[in-house]
């Protein structure tokens, strides 16, 4: 019965949501812009948000070279397939869909590949805040507040690399110990060169400025709003996927998130729940074409 309340949680946020929607704007009016807007903005919007998941695969295929090589497409398929998952099962339940992938495709262990998503999720949240540092409105806090906070933030990933190297190397007497041995079994899944590190850091910022800038542009079909509230409204929609408690495809947390980050701004309560909406069934819409792509994509094999 314990397993059951995630599930069961994430299915009432979605039909809560859908009510919701229903009783304070109605659907049918909610989703009406969509007959208005321009056709090749749109397709421009989604063909840039389908490169980020091409981006994402590099990095995968960048940082699992080894187990990996020759074998991109099979790389690609996965990470759509992941992201298909990730994006549409509630409470993060699609986050364990990456280790079980990494093992039918390319016989990766857990050990391996589920220190590498943590990795990567760091990352993430690295370059999130990175962007909603430089979006906060300066009537929240000054300029020089901001350039002290980015310095402070820029070196976060670099300083876990480093000193998880570091640990590794000042505790080689313990290596027979079991406690040791697991956990250095996990700090191998990160970074074990300074190269490395530097890659994937660059491709996941070049992601998330091409994702993100896709997303704002899709935002402001729907709504007339400044480039820095739609920035922190599309990355306050983003950083809802890391919470504990969220809707089926993320339905209601997502729009909230957003609104949350548009509220500063003075914008105002239903045009922003409503752009939020059209919004996440853009990024819904490309995820699942995404997912229809991988369906296409063999199980290429090591030449």
């Amino acid at each position: 019965m314990k397993r059951l309340w995630r599930p069961v949680l994430g299915i009432a946020i979605l039909l809560g949501f859908i009510a919701f929607v229903e009783v304070y704007f109605g659907w049918r009016a909610l989703l009406a812009p969509w007959a208005r807007l321009p056709f090749d903005e749109i397709v421009v919007a989604a063909l840039l948000t389908l490169a980020t998941y091409w981006l994402r695969a590099v990095r995968f295929y960048d940082y699992f070279r080894a187990e990996m090589a020759g074998r991109f497409s099979l790389c690609f398929k996965l990470m759509l397939q992941h992201n298909l998952l990730n994006n549409l099962l509630p409470m993060r339940t699609g986050e364990l869909s990456f280790p079980l992938l990494m093992a039918r495709y390319f016989a990766v262990p857990a050990l391996r590949s589920m220190p590498a998503l943590l990795w990567f999720r760091l990352l993430d949240l690295h370059a999130l805040g990175i962007f909603a540092i430089l979006a906060i409105p300066r009537a929240v806090w000054s300029w020089p507040l901001a350039f002290i906070s980015l310095i402070l933030w820029l070196p976060v990933p670099w300083l876990v690399f480093h000193f998880s190297a570091r640990w590794r190397q000042a505790r080689q007497d313990r290596r027979h110990n079991r406690a040791y041995q697991l956990i250095n079994r996990l700090l191998h899944g990160l970074p074990q060169a300074s190269i490395a590190f530097w890659r994937a850091w660059v491709w996941t910022i070049l992601n998330w400025l091409v994702k993100l800038g896709a997303f704002v542009w899709v935002l402001r079909l729907f709504i007339d709003i400044s480039l820095p509230a739609a920035w922190m409204g599309t990355i306050a929609g983003d950083l809802t996927s890391v919470l504990p408690v969220h809707g089926v495809a993320g339905a209601g947390t997502y729009e909230a998130g957003v609104m949350a980050g548009l509220l500063p701004y003075g914008v105002a309560l239903q045009p922003a729940l409503a752009a939020a909406v059209n919004l996440h069934l853009f990024v819904l819409g490309t995820t699942l074409v995404g997912g229809a792509v991988s369906v296409f994509i063999g199980r290429q094999r090591r030449g």
